[in-house]
């Protein structure tokens, strides 16, 4: 029995894996005296290395476990690859952070391994029922990480906030499953993907169902207009959490998207599409107009965050091969200049103490010149100026849009952009053209720079050599596709 019931749980191993370290961690960090954060932190770190060498070794092969409701395929394995490595990178970052605020407790690296741990289950669900214990298993750590600063106001705040809209948006998520499993008799994908290719039309009743957990999901990847919870939340978490919350979460919770409505209701794509379409367009709009007026930095990227969504959902409206290869590939660039701009926030320390507002950042080009030069990278990058990798993500996925006869929506993407480039490019004036505010406190922390380094530079010159991350957005893609 041993042997049979192997295969079925390998797909799951690093899943396990992650599990089982998270508890080995926290076992170790109570019997540790105090002082052992550091430690678990790079243990917690390895472990998500690990993780993702073991995903690697499983490769892109489709799998399938647990009696058909878990799944790895290329597709896992590229969106895994990006949430364990956004997990990992976030604990380093966070080492300095914690200890300079008094928040470096060994339950910090643990509750990100289980949040990890949820999200890899999310981007393998191949079932209703798998979906919703994933996103759980994330949401219940990410309710304590986003108040982990117990000491001041702004943290409890905004972990009560995430709580109470993020309990709100799984109730109506389940609230869908539930419509979906009466109207259909099932939660299997793979069942629901067989009724809607023998059926002509969804009924009502279906219809609804799919809406309401679309609704569950476009909370979870902060789409307007459920996006509400997400400016307080990033401005008050501590800055590594807001980091954590802004790359690995929103990527998993895209991931489960994309499978949700590809997986089981490509066939349904005309019912779907306008829904898609609608979010898409709020969440650039307002994305592009609401962070005009923000002063706050962490505020600012909020807004930046909610408009990109907007620009990743066009190729899920799209709906084909070409539109998912792009949300993929623009994914994995908002991943890099994302974690490279928090890496700059956390570089802005002034007397011991972080700063956060924009003005803050004024003459930083000739106080602490690469700082700023990394800085300018990121932003002309999120704005989607060439030749930086940010152009290169919205030209993917407003092509997938032209050739799904989507023009209006695509143009939508780039007035949006335009707009939006206002407030990025204010950044790059203020660091370069102001006069000087007091220099930020050096040195910047080792693994900061490391980040810093690394993400500017793929950045800056992702176009040199694009094939590797465009050839594995196409096998992952082609992966959802096959039946």
């Amino acid at each position: 029995m041993a042997h049979e019931a192997l295969p079925v749980l390998a797909p799951a191993a690093p899943e396990m894996f992650l599990a089982a370290a998270a508890m080995a961690l926290l076992i170790f960090g109570v019997t540790r005296p105090n002082g052992s954060a550091r430690l678990i932190s790079w243990l917690a770190a390895f472990a998500l290395v690990l993780a993702l060498l073991g995903e690697f070794a499983l490769g892109g092969e489709r799998r399938v476990g647990y009696y058909g409701m878990f799944v790895t395929d290329s597709f896992s394995l590229f969106m895994k690859t990006l949430v364990l490595l956004g997990s990992a990178l976030t604990i380093v970052m966070g080492l300095k952070y914690n200890e300079d605020r008094g928040i470096a407790r060994f339950e910090f690296p643990v509750l990100i391994l289980l949040a990890a741990t949820g999200m890899m289950v999310m981007v393998s669900a191949n079932d209703l029922i798998i979906l919703f214990v994933g996103l759980e298993l994330q949401n219940v750590a990410l309710y304590v990480v986003a108040s982990f600063e117990r000491e001041g106001v702004r943290s409890p705040e905004a972990g009560l906030k995430y709580f109470v809209l993020s309990a709100l948006s799984s109730g109506l998520l389940l609230y869908g499953i539930s419509l979906i499993y009466g109207f259909t008799g099932t939660t299997s994908f793979a069942a629901l993907a067989t009724l809607a290719a023998g059926t002509a039309a969804p009924g009502i009743g279906l219809i609804i169902g799919i809406v309401f957990v679309v609704v569950g999901l476009a909370f979870k990847v902060s789409a307007v207009p459920f996006h509400m919870w997400t400016p307080d939340v990033y401005e008050g978490a501590p800055t590594p959490v807001t980091a954590f919350f802004s790359v690995a979460p929103k990527l998993a919770a895209f991931a489960l998207f994309v499978r949700f409505m590809i997986v089981p209701f490509a066939p349904f794509l005309s019912e779907w599409r306008q829904i898609i379409v609608f979010l898409s367009i709020a969440s650039m709009a307002l994305g592009a107009v609401a962070g005009i007026a923000q002063e706050n930095i962490k505020r600012l990227m909020a807004y930046s965050a909610i408009g990109h969504v907007g620009y990743a959902l066009i190729g899920l409206a799209a709906g084909t091969e070409e539109g998912i290869r792009g949300v993929l590939v623009y994914l994995s660039i908002y991943f890099l200049m994302t974690l490279g701009a928090f890496a700059v926030i956390l570089s802005m320390r002034r007397n011991g103490r972080m700063v956060e507002g924009i003005n803050d950042l004024a003459g930083l080009s000739r106080t602490q010149p690469a700082l700023a030069l990394a800085l300018a990278i990121f932003m002309f990058s999120l704005a989607g100026i060439p030749p930086t990798a940010g152009f290169f993500g919205k030209l993917y996925v407003f092509l997938a849009a032209i050739n799904a006869n989507l023009v209006g929506l695509a143009v939508v993407g780039v007035l949006t952009s335009v707009v939006a480039s206002f407030y990025y490019v204010r950044i790059v004036k203020i660091a370069y053209f102001d006069e000087p505010a007091a220099p930020f406190d050096r040195p910047i922390a080792a693994e900061l720079k490391g980040v810093l380094i690394v993400t500017a530079l793929l950045t800056l010159f992702f176009f040199v050599h694009p094939g590797p991350l465009i050839g594995g957005a196409k096998a992952a893609a082609a992966s959802l596709f096959l039946r």
